[in-house]
């Protein structure tokens, strides 16, 4: 088991920072608590780290390393969900993780770059700008004059990551194996899923593009703004890119000095996520508040800033469009088409009863939709959507994954900063507007438009592929002709063997006959060669001639 010493390693941080006062009493909770309790004996020894169970939770993360401290993260986002103390104390797993010292950054930037860094640099700030849990950011300005920021990877992560990697598969296999919701969660591709995404951060040069590319949507925005890089010095291992300067997003207190629009900055974000999911079909996915800052200069038109793009989104056209119909008919309570569109594009299997689906559906969102729409979670929405229809056998979609989990973090930050932010008021009328641009003539036509050039070009192929339709229809013609023949063959042969049987019974009947027949039996025991010989006879005319 080559996950094992990482296992051993999850289980003693676990019991050195007391992790079980997290775990009930009770159910299947009381077994890993008194089994954590039990491993915890050891550290019973040592002095106890009288620091709250929230700062020993953070602790333990931050020793675990990347994938643990990237789970933080998601988790300091979602009060609504967690305890506020808790959300506080993980937040400082945003940019709070201990920075190394060697090697030293400008030893880092002449292995990758092969340049002295004094050639490129005028500044250099040795001490880290910020440290989070994959890389670690050093201010600097360039002999041009533009300030940056220089991006490096940390020494060795990519060990730990891997380990961390085994050991998630390896549960997520015993998941799939041994518990009966296993199947439907699809433990095994979300992991795999995760992987990718979790590799992708540790290459500098992906995430370099992914910036380039998000830059190019917004440009011009009043809405966001994403730094430029500079790709001379870009590689996988260290990336340099415009230093900005904003306040972050975390950052209430500064925010309202600066008299920034809370209400109109919270709204602005369910927009700029909608409008890299619909229009865009690309979006950032790490949207946590250590990404996200805020510009000083335009506080009554508030603008985002976004960095780390390391883990960015899409969807294809299908996806689009089933999700923008899903959440529009949610809003408008129609859950018929709900869950008409869940079956349809297949997240629950087509036998699926559309009349029951339907009612448990309505029984979970009828009581939500009965509190004020500024009141519902649309994160704690989704949640109880999917525990119903995980009763439908509706499996867990990875393609989804990224998106929900994006989703969850723009409700967590803006009721964050507007506690009273409607998101659904402000998403419904963008996807109405998507939805009548989508099925806009204008809109229709400039996609046939866009298809005309690659038709053209199939042209000179049209009159081949219509002959190797027609020769594929006819040897399809000749193949299912013959198949006909075979069966036709097979049931004669059947038939044969039927009445070939009947007439062996037969034979052997009038054999033992001829043999328990007092008078015949005793002139057959006199000739006997012709006996035998009438047998045979007997028995070739029954069995072998119709």
């Amino acid at each position: 088991m080559s996950h094992l010493p990482r296992l051993i390693k999850v289980l003693n941080v676990a019991a050195k920072y007391r992790l079980y006062e997290f775990l009930d009493q009770q159910h299947s909770a009381s077994l890993l608590r008194m089994l954590l309790r039990i491993y915890a004996i050891p550290w019973s020894i040592a002095p106890k780290n009288k620091q709250s169970k929230n700062a020993r939770l953070r602790l333990a993360m931050e020793e675990l390393g990347p994938i643990y401290i990237k789970f933080g993260q998601f988790l300091s986002t979602r009060r609504d969900f967690i305890d506020s103390y808790l959300a506080d104390e993980l937040q400082c797993l945003q940019d709070n993780v201990p920075p190394f010292t060697s090697p030293t950054i400008e030893e880092i930037f002449e292995q990758y770059i092969h340049q002295p860094a004094t050639s490129i640099f005028s500044e250099l700030d040795s001490t880290p700008l910020a440290s989070a849990s994959v890389a670690q950011i050093h201010a600097a300005k360039l002999k041009t004059g533009e300030e940056v920021v220089i991006k490096v990877i940390r020494p060795g992560i990519e060990k730990t990551i891997a380990a961390d990697l085994k050991l998630l598969n390896w549960a997520a296999r015993l998941i799939e194996t041994h518990l009966s919701i296993g199947k439907r969660l699809r433990a095994i591709k979300v992991i795999n899923d995760y992987k990718n995404i979790i590799l992708d951060e540790l290459n500098l040069q992906k995430e370099a593009a992914n910036t380039t590319q998000l830059r190019r949507n917004f440009e011009g925005s009043d809405a966001l703004y994403v730094p430029k890089v500079y790709w001379d010095f870009c590689r996988s291992d260290i990336m340099v890119m415009e230093r900005i300067y904003g306040i972050p997003i975390s950052d209430i207190s500064t925010l309202e000095k600066n008299n920034i629009n809370l209400k109109l900055l919270a709204e602005t974000g369910v927009e700029i996520f909608f409008t890299q999911v619909f229009d865009h079909s690309y979006f950032h996915a790490d949207m946590h508040p250590g990404n996200i800052f805020v510009a000083k200069d335009k506080p009554e038109q508030p603008q985002y800033i976004a960095i780390d793009c390391a883990i960015i989104g899409s969807l294809n056209d299908e996806d689009q469009q089933y999700l923008a119909k899903n959440l529009l008919a949610i809003f408008k309570r129609d859950y018929r088409k709900v869950a008409r569109l869940h079956v349809e594009c297949g997240w629950v299997p087509p036998e699926t009863n559309i009349h029951e689906f339907e009612s448990a559906i309505r029984s979970v969102c009828e009581p939500i939709f009965e509190k004020p729409l500024k009141d519902i979670s649309f994160g704690q929405l989704l949640v109880q959507l999917f525990h119903t229809a995980g009763r439908f056998d509706m499996e867990v979609q990875p393609s989804l994954v990224l998106l929900q989990k994006t989703l969850l973090n723009v409700e967590g930050l803006g009721r964050q900063l507007y506690p009273d932010l409607d998101l659904w008021q402000t998403a419904l009328p963008f996807l109405e507007s998507w939805n009548s641009k989508r099925l806009n003539p204008l809109t229709l036509l400039s996609r046939v438009q866009e298809n005309i050039p690659d038709w053209i070009e199939q042209l000179p192929e049209l009159p081949k592929l219509i002959i190797d339709t027609a020769t594929n229809s006819q040897q399809l013609a000749e193949i299912n002709q013959s198949l006909v023949k075979k069966q036709e063959y097979i049931d004669r042969e059947l038939t044969q063997q039927r009445v070939r049987a009947r007439n062996s019974g037969v034979a052997a009947l009038l054999a033992g006959a001829l043999m328990l027949y007092p008078p015949l039996g005793s002139l057959v025991s006199s000739l006997p060669i012709l006996s035998v010989l009438l047998a045979v006879l007997g028995v070739y005319l029954l069995c072998f001639k119709r």
